[in-house]
């Protein structure tokens, strides 16, 4: 599928993974709708992108806000053909910890976020996508979705996000088995460790330590690189499916 004259729908998009696949939607010549809670950063990146993209605040968890941004897509640029799912958090407590068990409440946010906030997306796009006009390949639509390593080598106090990522690894077949009638592809990148908001907190010092951990490149993975990996997967038709890898060869140790 091509991404020039298309609409894409990008969660987390006001940052990160989110912000680099939005704007590599609009420099491939796309439409793009960034679905965030982060309302001023967002915002101003749509600014940034200029007519062909769209900002709304919006909580992936929640059906009512995430029928606003399909909505939103719909009245802005008149149809939706993709959605990349980047929304998501970190969560890291230990089963067993030093000031007790894990929190439920823990473990049900990373859960919620992670891996129901994608699912709902996942729904609301879908049906949207149902109702295009296959292109000349019989395609309707495209849905990357945000894994991570961790779904496969997750470390200790990663219970609740491995198991998060896990389950939009465990979807992505399925899913895609359901939707292939449509001419809907599904497909999930896995990435490694890479330079979003949270790790560029760190220390200049942890993060180069972080960087050496990958085989190679022996360094943090460039939100650039995922949105090549997203262009690369929209724009190959017999994509689907599967999930991807983007880690440098990178093998999570225990701890």
């Amino acid at each position: 599928m091509d991404i020039r004259g298309n609409t894409f729908i990008v969660t987390g998009g006001a940052s990160g993974l989110g912000a680099a696949t939005g704007r590599m939607i609009v420099e491939a010549g796309g439409r793009a709708l960034l679905a965030d809670l982060k309302a001023d950063e967002g915002a101003r990146l749509a600014r940034d992108l200029g007519t062909t993209a769209r900002f709304v605040c919006t909580d992936v968890t929640d059906e009512t806000s995430g029928r606003g941004a399909v909505a939103a897509a719909l009245a802005e640029f008149g149809d939706v053909h993709g959605l990349v799912n980047c929304a998501g958090i970190v969560h890291q407590e230990r089963v067993a910890g030093k000031e007790g068990p894990h929190t439920l409440a823990g473990f049900a946010r990373a859960v919620n976020i992670n891996l129901i906030g994608t699912f709902n997306l996942i729904r609301l796009a879908a049906d949207a996508m149902t109702k295009n006009a296959p292109n000349a390949g019989g395609e309707r639509g495209v849905i990357v979705n945000t894994a991570s390593v961790a779904a496969f080598d997750g470390q200790i106090g990663q219970a609740a996000y491995s198991a998060s990522k896990a389950g939009v690894v465990g979807m992505t077949l399925p899913i895609a088995r359901e939707l292939a009638r449509f001419g809907i592809r599904v497909m999930s990148i896995a990435p490694g460790i890479f330079e979003t908001p949270m790790v560029s907190g760190f220390s200049q010092e942890l993060q180069d330590a972080l960087g050496r951990q990958v085989p190679f490149p022996p360094r943090l993975g460039k939100p650039a690189e995922f949105a090549s990996l997203v262009r690369a997967i929209v724009e190959n038709p017999m994509l689907n499916g599967e999930v991807i890898r983007l880690d440098g060869a990178i093998r999570m140790a225990p701890k």
